[in-house]
């Protein structure tokens, strides 16, 4: 079981994430990126699982500027709520919550290397860390809405990138995702059949063929990047 401490970003601004540290030395370190539903069970859940394979994980609330204490679940007025947030986040001037990002990398890097890890809005946001922000040695962003905009598309990686989508995915159009691979063909593109929140358990959606999968591959790809 993990804790919440408070970080700092550059602009001075502080906000909690859920740190799960490994028994043992950690291998690296592994930012955590949430959907749109908060720092919840689920994310960490998720950062449990990657500390329990060896590394310090760190789940920044990515919505604290607009609104703290966000942990919503996955029914139709939560995903109402969570998108309203996602939109108030991206409504932020520059550089918005991409700093806290930042303070979340540097933390992790107290371990080592840091691998990034997002999913729904938060893999967006571990696309733009892998290509804007500093210390990222890989990332795994799923089916992050939005990376097949035209603007996304053109942003380049400055790390290793491991992008897993859904073939079923209504939310992100297989000739998006195509047309994501064609213009950055450095980055690994893997696809499940599978449809959006493949990897959450606690959706409708969840497929837990797929999301074993993905994260064996994201495991694989961090212990190859991260150690």
């Amino acid at each position: 079981m993990g804790k919440f401490i408070d970080l700092t970003s550059a602009d001075g601004f502080v906000f909690p994430a859920y740190v799960a540290e490994p028994a043992g030395k950690p291998k690296g370190g592994v930012v955590v990126i949430q959907e749109i539903f908060g720092v919840n069970s689920h994310i960490k859940s998720v950062a449990d699982g990657y500390a329990a394979q060896g590394y310090l994980a760190v789940a920044p609330a990515t919505f604290h500027r607009v609104k703290q204490g966000v942990d919503l679940g996955y029914t139709g007025d939560d995903m109402k709520e969570g998108s309203g947030l996602k939109a108030a986040v991206e409504a932020l001037p520059a550089p918005g919550v991409l700093q806290d990002l930042q303070a979340a990398i540097n933390h992790a890097a107290t371990a080592g290397k840091v691998g990034v890890v997002g999913y729904c809005y938060g893999g967006l946001l571990t696309w733009r860390a892998a290509c804007m922000l500093d210390g990222v040695a890989p990332a795994a962003p799923y089916y992050g809405g939005g990376v097949t905009t035209p603007a996304e598309v053109a942003r380049k990686a400055k790390c290793p990138v491991l992008a897993h989508f859904g073939d079923q995915d209504t939310h992100i159009p297989m000739d998006g995702v195509e047309a994501f691979q064609k213009a950055n063909p450095e980055v690994e593109v893997q696809v499940y059949n599978a449809q959006h929140g493949f990897n959450c358990d606690q959706r409708g959606s969840y497929d837990a063929a797929a999301a074993k999968l993905a994260r064996e591959r994201t495991l694989a790809f961090f212990g190859k990047h991260v150690g």
